[in-house]
């Protein structure tokens, strides 16, 4: 039992309070930015305080968009939201279906196809990315959902995680299950994968986040305003060249981007814990 020191107890509050004011102090800035006109953003000093136009400038970023861009935010938030979940959905359903085959199946090879999957965690994205945009540029998938999706749906990662869970899995079990006459897409479908919830659930979050922050990969194979992720149309508000950046729009647009990623932690953040701390299985 750890003793109580009140002394240690305020210091270690003390310290955690600091360190949200410093995470959360930039945040707040931008949320005032959002809500003021940008005459007053361009005032010194700055207001502190959010303005009567948060409405206005909200309105103005999801419906119409900065004029600078040909595209609303509403349009951008669509688009990263569906490049996210698409990769989120693809990654966890290939790497369920590679970890099941390398722990329950028999083939030859079996242990050198895991290890060739593994290894692909060591090649820098730079090596991949130009013979995959040459391959997505071949197949006409340049300005495509598709192409801001397949080629990064595959995680080595997630297969070498869920590989670790299923191997954690009795034998037994499965035993049980061929004995009952249960085919391997029943078993796998019927007990590991509910068995699975939790891990699912923090490689969801994680992934999530992963696919949601993608930059460089949309900044290749998007050309048109139409595909255009709410990174990357956050970064077109800002070249602008000798225009007046629209400081309003561009941070309303920035706080719009951060709310699916803190919406699917907080929603999920139970699952998430227990997914990344569960040891008994």
């Amino acid at each position: 039992m750890v003793e109580r020191n009140p002394a240690l107890t305020i210091l270690t509050h003390t310290v955690l309070i600091i360190g949200v004011i410093i995470v959360l102090f930039p945040i707040y800035i931008i949320f005032v930015a959002s809500a003021n006109p940008l005459a007053e953003i361009l005032d010194a000093p700055m207001p502190i305080l959010p303005g009567k136009q948060i409405l206005e400038n909200y309105y103005h970023a999801i419906i119409r968009g900065a004029k600078t861009l040909g595209a609303p935010v509403s349009l951008m938030l669509m688009n990263s939201t569906i490049m996210a979940l698409g990769i989120v959905i693809g990654k966890i359903t290939i790497s369920l279906l590679a970890a099941f085959a390398i722990v329950y199946f028999r083939f030859p090879l079996r242990q050198v196809c895991f290890w060739a999957i593994f290894i692909t965690l060591m090649l820098p994205v730079e090596v991949r990315i130009l013979p995959t945009y040459q391959v997505v540029a071949s197949l006409g998938m340049i300005d495509t959902y598709a192409g801001l999706i397949l080629p990064i749906i595959a995680s080595a990662t997630a297969t070498f995680l869920l590989r670790q869970f299923f191997m954690s899995v009795p034998d037994e079990m499965a035993e049980a299950a061929k004995i009952d006459g249960a085919t391997p897409m029943r078993f796998f479908l019927s007990i590991l994968l509910p068995m699975s919830r939790t891990s699912v659930a923090a490689l969801f979050v994680i992934l999530f986040i992963f696919g949601w922050n993608q930059y460089l990969w949309p900044l290749l194979v998007t050309t048109s305003e139409r595909y255009y992720t709410l990174l990357i149309g956050i970064n077109r508000m800002l070249a602008v060249g000798d225009q007046q950046a629209e400081w309003h729009i561009i941070m309303a647009s920035t706080m719009l981007a951060m709310l699916p990623p803190v919406l699917v932690v907080v929603f999920m953040q139970q699952l998430f814990i227990k997914g990344m701390t569960e040891s008994e299985k």
